[in-house]
């Protein structure tokens, strides 16, 4: 009843009765949001400012992008408050993704701040944040080193953030002095000694590590970095049973087998870390190490083209995949991945290259057959293209789709003969269908037709076309 009491109060304009309804309302329904809307508008009516905002706040605590709240808030605050006013309007243009028009007022609000140093470190965190959103981080840095000059408005997050913008940067030495002055300044906390650690090991420094880290796997990489085989090997073997599940433990042997030149040990220990945790560029990279260390330039190639290829880097892979093939053009998987790869990067005439020499490594390679016969008849050389179809029905035997093409190529080509053989052992083996039909519809055509003077021309022309045509690609 009080809702509806409320509605009439305010549709008489009797606001203070409809305000006080309204408060009974929320007391039964206090996460309203509509509810909560109405207190507002009608407090702001009252002119009760104070009370308008806190409904809002609530709002926002309900639900941080609602629009209406922030419409609201930047109505209370225009004319007598520009901090508030420009920070309301920044998050607005934030929840709408509009980040630059955000970065705007946020950097207006601060001249409103004054002496304020917390108000305008929270705007600074914030206008670092959007940066990051942005990708700009250059300038997310230079806000947050900003915040760590109001040493009265620190914590944590601000350092984290910071050191993993200088990481973005491949800054390493500036990352590591932001989390050093992190526990300098009193956030002596667990993770950030541990991500301390992780970068102490990227640079090369394994015996920072002993002296922040806690983690027992952590100590063992740096017990390995500092060349302390046999202490690293006594706790690998002590803790190697309550880290059985965890990947790390096989990466660590195998790096303390690959220190003590057990190379084949390493590899047992390389293939356990790959079953856990496949595609992991470590696979690669230390498989690459211990081939090379075991002198087999081939494989320590290919995997070295592995790791760039799982790190995006494709033409660095490709690089080194045709390196390989030099040492040893008789690995089908490896041929398989460089023609897949130039393919996929544009570079479709070396790859059938390639597909090619697949198809002399497996002869029963349906997909590179396929791949061939396309890309023949899509440069215009229908006559290579049948030789690989029918290739391909050799190993495939049943494929409809591609007898239908065989013959239609054939047609093309005015091999006659062969075009009809084609349809036959289509109609013979393909199930009824529409397709059926028009396959034997196009065949009573092609029997009952002859060959003209002109016809016969113009298939030699084809052919001293596709001649050119293949010289050409």
């Amino acid at each position: 009843m009080s809702m509806e009491l409320a509605e009439q109060f305010e549709e008489n304009g009797q606001y203070e009765e409809a305000y006080a309804e309204y408060k009974k309302s929320l007391e039964h329904s206090p996460n309203d949001l509509s509810l909560l809307a109405q207190l507002g508008h009608i407090s702001v009516m009252l002119g009760k400012k104070e009370e308008a905002e806190g409904f809002y706040h609530k709002m926002l605590s309900l639900d941080a992008t609602n629009p209406t709240a922030y419409e609201q808030l930047m109505d209370i605050y225009l004319d007598t408050d520009k901090y508030k006013y420009y920070v309301y309007r920044g998050n607005y243009h934030s929840t709408q993704q509009q980040y630059e028009h955000a970065l705007h007022d946020f950097q207006k609000a601060i001249p409103h701040a004054g002496d304020e140093h917390e108000a305008v470190a929270s705007v600074r965190f914030v206008m670092g944040t959007l940066y990051e959103q942005l990708g700009n981080t250059t300038k997310a840095i230079d806000e947050y080193l900003k915040v760590l000059d109001y040493s009265d408005h620190k914590n944590a997050e601000v350092y984290v953030r910071l050191a993993n913008m200088y990481l973005k940067e491949d800054v390493l030495g500036s990352a590591i002095e932001t989390l050093e002055r992190a526990i300098s300044d009193g956030f002596d906390l667990d993770d950030i000694r541990e991500s301390l650690a992780t970068l102490y090991l990227k640079n090369n420094t394994p015996e920072k590590v002993k002296n922040v880290s806690k983690n027992e796997l952590t100590l063992i990489k740096a017990m390995l970095g500092c060349g302390e085989l046999d202490e690293a090997k006594q706790e690998l073997d002590r803790v190697a049973d309550k880290y059985k599940d965890n990947p790390q433990i096989h990466s660590l042997y195998a790096e303390y087998y690959y220190s003590s030149k057990d190379y084949e040990k390493a590899l047992e220990s390389v293939t356990k870390f790959a079953k856990a945790v496949p595609n992991n560029p470590l696979i690669f990279q230390m498989s690459a190490l211990i081939h090379e260390a075991l002198g087999d330039e081939y494989k320590a190639t290919l995997n070295w083209a592995k790791l760039h290829l799982v790190k995006g880097q494709k033409d660095i892979a490709i690089n080194e995949l045709l390196s390989a093939y030099q040492l040893n053009d008789s690995d089908a998987d490896m041929v398989a991945m460089l023609a897949n790869l130039l393919e996929t990067s544009g570079e479709k005439h070396q790859a059938m290259e390639f597909y090619e020499r697949l198809v002399e490594l497996e002869p029963n390679n349906k997909t590179a057959m396929m791949k061939i016969a396309e890309y023949w008849e899509g440069n215009g050389d229908n006559r290579l293209a049948v030789e690989y179809l029918e290739k391909l029905l050799q190993a495939d035997p049943r494929n409809f789709p591609m007898m239908k093409k065989a013959a239609e190529l054939h047609q093309k080509l005015k091999n006659k003969g062969s075009a009809v053989d084609w349809y036959n052992k289509y109609l013979q083996s393909a199930p009824q269908s529409d397709e059926y039909e028009v396959v034997k519809n196009k065949l009573a055509k092609l029997e009952h037709s002859e060959m003209t003077p002109d016809e016969e021309s113009e298939g030699l022309i084809d052919k001293i076309f596709n001649f050119f045509n293949r010289s050409k690609v």
